[in-house]
């Protein structure tokens, strides 16, 4: 499916990321994964393909908008260009409205928004010089509508931006063949949680969120990995601009 191509994917080392990675490998692509933990990439990478040679890291801060060119500069030393952008880094932690900080509220804006956009751009003057590609983003239900078990204003709001973001590249980037979509996932069992529970809180509290979804679970990395993979995929050559919610059925409405 991506038989020589190149995929940037950030947040790569865990859940989504590494899924996505691992699969755009599986199919005779390589990728450069980004993430902060230079340890945990280099771990990834190994598990990803133990060869080496399809595989490569760069560590850095996404809210720096020196690390995506950090990254696309990776990609075409090591491979040759950028075809795909997996632009999936983000943070979450829930907290009330009112107890919320300006440097929580900055630490949501820059990672999640300020830094899907600079990657975006580093990564598109890449495809350009290759004739097009695809960019898919890694956006949040949480945009769509707000859900008060998980009081998550800034975070929603900067995902509301990336969905955003997606209609507008979608337009400007159309004519250098980029296309740009995004998904809306609900709640996905990954490593984020451990960022702010502990091991016992997070095995206590996530099968609660199962009944949550009207299929009766909660996601895996695979099911959004599926979603991810097939927008950048040639089956989705006439998809732009669109934001494809992988819930388990949450926007579609209440039982």
């Amino acid at each position: 499916m991506f038989q020589d191509k190149v995929a940037i994917v950030t947040g790569g080392s865990s859940g989504i990321g590494k899924e996505v990675a691992r699969r755009f490998v599986a199919t005779g692509g390589s990728v450069v994964i980004g993430g902060r933990n230079e340890g945990k990439l280099a771990s990834a990478a190994t598990e990803i393909d133990g060869t080496g040679k399809r595989v490569v890291f760069v560590a850095g801060d996404i809210a720096d908008p020196q690390a995506g060119n950090a990254l696309v500069s990776k990609a075409e030393d090591a491979f040759g260009g950028v075809d795909v952008l997996f632009n999936n880094a983000g943070v979450f932690r829930p907290k009330p409205f009112l107890e919320l900080t300006v440097d929580e509220y900055d630490w949501f804006l820059d990672t999640i928004l300020k830094g899907k956009f600079f990657m975006a751009q580093a990564a598109a003057k890449a495809m350009i010089k290759r004739g097009g590609g695809a960019i898919v983003q890694t956006g949040s239900l949480c945009a769509l509508q707000a859900v008060g078990a998980t009081p998550s204003a800034a975070y929603s709001a900067a995902n509301g931006g990336v969905h955003a973001l997606v209609r507008n590249l979608a337009l400007e980037l159309a004519s250098e063949n980029i296309r740009v979509n995004a998904v809306a996932p609900a709640v996905v069992e990954t490593p984020v949680y451990n960022t702010f529970m502990d091991a016992d809180q997070v095995a206590e509290t996530l099968p609660g969120f199962n009944a949550f979804h009207p299929l009766g679970r909660n996601g895996r990395p695979a099911d959004i990995a599926d979603a991810l993979m097939f927008l950048a995929s040639e089956q989705a050559s006439w998809i732009t601009g669109q934001v494809l919610s992988v819930d388990g059925g949450v926007t579609a409405g209440r039982q």
